[in-house]
């Protein structure tokens, strides 16, 4: 499975004429028991997709909401072990949800590069997106993915050119993540218009679908990006759930209203047309 099950599941999407739905949620916040029913929330609901955090204590990237989600995690003491665990219980009942972790690369590092890989592998992961580790960087990762065909799934933004995006391409797989504004996650909203030729040009020089994430928080948003991208990614909003459900004193229902959210991205995006530019 691994690589094959994220072309599996755009192959699905193509065919009924829509965009992917790609959700994050961070593992632990607000603790581990909630971050497996909202895996299972976000999957019930419509996600296609699903990215994993792992929790950080220099989560540059990142924007204050998934930020204070990961220390809220950290004070939970979820470590990538339990990252995981929860990935391979969510994989004893569903076999074809892809699982993606996104995290940053010390604590992969520390692991070590092959463990990690083949521990990812056993729990059902499918791949990885490590923000702060450029192609430059990630050869000895891309050589322990290789044996479990984990995918290796890069970053690239409106600012990288097309003898970048070469670069970015290179090695990648699964999909291009393309990060539509400027910044941290959770940043402001993204006009489509002023990344649509970015967006094409990224996946006519990967041959990579191409989702578009940073300030997706509506379904009217997510379809209006849905337009020139294949697969849309939401995060700081599903985050912004769990952050609430936990001060209210509920954070058993954080699940709940992720899933909430999830529903309603997911019927906006059935709305949308099949993709041009080559699909």
């Amino acid at each position: 499975m691994t690589t094959e099950r994220i072309e599996a599941r755009f192959e699905k999407v193509r065919h009924e004429g829509r965009a992917a739905l790609v959700t994050y949620l961070m593992a632990g916040d607000p603790d581990l028991e909630a971050s497996f029913s909202a895996l299972c929330a976000l999957r019930d609901n419509g996600a296609d997709i699903i990215e994993l955090g792992a929790p950080f204590t220099d989560p540059m990237a990142d924007g204050s909401a998934i930020q204070k989600a990961g220390l809220r995690a950290l004070a939970n003491r979820t470590t990538l072990t339990d990252v995981l665990e929860l990935a391979r219980r969510f994989r004893e009942t569903d076999s074809e949800t892809p699982l993606i972790l996104m995290g940053y690369a010390n604590p992969v590092h520390k692991m070590g590069y092959a463990a990690f890989a083949a521990a990812a592998a056993g729990a059902g992961l499918d791949g990885s997106i490590i923000v702060d580790l450029p192609p430059e960087e990630d050869m000895l990762l891309r050589q322990a993915y290789q044996p479990h065909n984990l995918s290796v799934i890069r970053l690239a933004t409106p600012t990288t050119n097309e003898a970048r995006m070469a670069v970015v391409a290179d090695g990648a797989s699964g999909f291009l993540y393309y990060v539509a504004v400027a910044g941290v996650t959770g940043a402001g909203a993204a006009d489509p218009e002023d990344i649509r030729s970015g967006v094409a040009m990224a996946r006519r020089v990967s041959g990579l679908p191409v989702c578009v994430g940073f300030g997706i928080r509506t379904g009217q948003q997510a379809a209006a990006m849905a337009g020139i991208a294949d697969g849309v990614v939401v995060g700081s909003a599903l985050v912004d759930c769990a952050r609430v459900a936990s001060e209210r004193g509920t954070p058993h229902l954080a699940g709940e209203e992720m899933g909430t959210l999830a529903r309603e991205l997911s019927v906006a995006l059935k709305g949308t047309a099949p993709l041009g530019d080559g699909h």
